[in-house]
């Protein structure tokens, strides 16, 4: 184990004091344990196909949610087939330029 900074040693010792409080919301953990809920149980296995920019989209995203992107991909897979998917903010417009100006590669038959 690492040593600790003092910062961690901070909130190390505000913990085993009881001087934290949790900030996650009833929303929160409903969230949290509806993804558990839909990646605990994998009893099939699927492969499919998505443009790179889209894969890396997702991997961003997955990222930022901090969730594995296949836990992504099937939490959001989950959701649309209950009917609880609810529409996405829109995405800035440079991510669809930048998307739209990478040059594709030509399959020969």
């Amino acid at each position: 184990m690492h040593k600790l900074d003092p910062y961690e040693s901070e909130v190390l010792g505000a913990f085993d004091e009881g001087k934290l409080k949790s900030v996650a919301t009833k929303s929160d953990f409903a969230k949290f344990k509806a993804a558990a809920r839909a990646t605990a149980i994998k009893d099939r296995r699927v492969n499919i196909r998505l443009s790179s920019g889209d894969l890396s989209d997702i991997q961003v995203r997955a990222l930022e949610e901090g969730v594995p992107y296949q836990t992504l991909i099937a939490s959001v897979l989950h959701k649309y087939v209950t009917g609880r998917l609810a529409e996405a903010p829109p995405v800035e417009a440079k991510s669809t330029a930048r998307r739209a100006a990478k040059p594709r590669s030509v399959r020969s038959s």
